[in-house]
């Protein structure tokens, strides 16, 4: 202390309680958005976030590729459904397969970031977490020849430093409103069909993964072998599926985000629409 000063017993469990509460108060700071992990809360509280947009479209989005071995069977089937989607890219995966980005990008597809690592924000410094996203942005943007507008943080937790750094670098948070819970390879198209439609409706932004990098071995079958009954779903209730950035043009507002010019998605060229 200060001079030499003692610090008596009563003065002392004060300083250890005031230190204690500021630490505790620091983590919870940090950690304060992770709370719209909550599907529930993220799709009542924060819509936009969670992707919510026009009542006639649906924003299709795969995390944690690429990898050659199951993204070229996506983009087969994508291809095939003349669909556009969103895919969050691993940096590390790009990284080792840049031309892959290529393809999927010359493909139509629009590609955002996922990090560089497929790690939970709350076990990183907010340098760090800076330095992971800032990354995997440049990574896209050398492979795409444009900076990506959407990033989606591992597992669907945000944090302060994540939101700052999102703000620096000119990227949006984007969740989902409806998912698969496709990562188990265990779990069958049927099952997780079943989950796909219990949230998914009209203006939700559904979220599949087209890797197994952070999931069991060969557990993006079952989102690759849902996908035609989700486009025959959607056709049959005359819903658009496309990227996000499509999507974003007739968010809950109907207008575009501030700050940002909308993304036209070219006719034929970005959407599936039934009807």
């Amino acid at each position: 202390m200060a001079g030499g000063a003692r610090v008596g017993r009563p003065d002392l469990r004060r300083w250890l309680t005031g230190t204690a509460v500021a630490v505790a108060g620091g983590a919870v700071g940090h950690a304060l958005p992770a709370v719209t992990a909550s599907g529930v809360l993220r799709r009542r509280y924060w819509p936009r976030l969670a992707g919510v947009g026009a009542a006639g479209r649906i924003a299709l989005t795969f995390d944690d590729g690429p990898r050659r071995a199951s993204t070229v069977r996506f983009l087969r089937a994508l291809e095939r459904a003349d669909v556009r989607a969103t895919f969050f890219l691993l940096g590390t995966l790009l990284d080792r397969d840049p031309g892959l980005g290529r393809e999927m990008a010359a493909a139509g597809h629009e590609l955002a970031v996922h990090g560089w690592e497929h790690r939970n924000l709350l076990c990183r410094s907010p340098a760090a977490t800076y330095a992971d996203i800032a990354r995997t942005r440049d990574a896209v943007a050398a492979v795409t020849g444009a900076a990506p507008l959407w990033y989606r943080p591992p597992y669907g937790v945000l944090t302060i430093s994540a939101l700052l750094a999102c703000r620096r670098l000119g990227l949006t948070p984007r969740l989902w409103t409806a998912w698969g819970r496709d990562w188990d390879a265990t779990r069958s198209p049927a099952a997780i069909w079943e989950t796909i439609v219990k949230d998914l409706d009209g203006g939700g932004t559904l979220l599949l993964h087209d890797s197994d990098h952070a999931s069991s071995p060969g557990a993006w079958r079952g989102a690759l072998a849902v996908l035609p009954r989700l486009v025959s779903w959607a056709q049959g209730r005359e819903l658009t599926i496309g990227t996000l950035g499509a999507h974003a043009e007739t968010e809950v507002t109907g207008e575009p985000e501030a700050g940002r010019t909308p993304v036209r998605a070219r006719p034929g060229h970005g959407d599936v629409s039934g009807g």
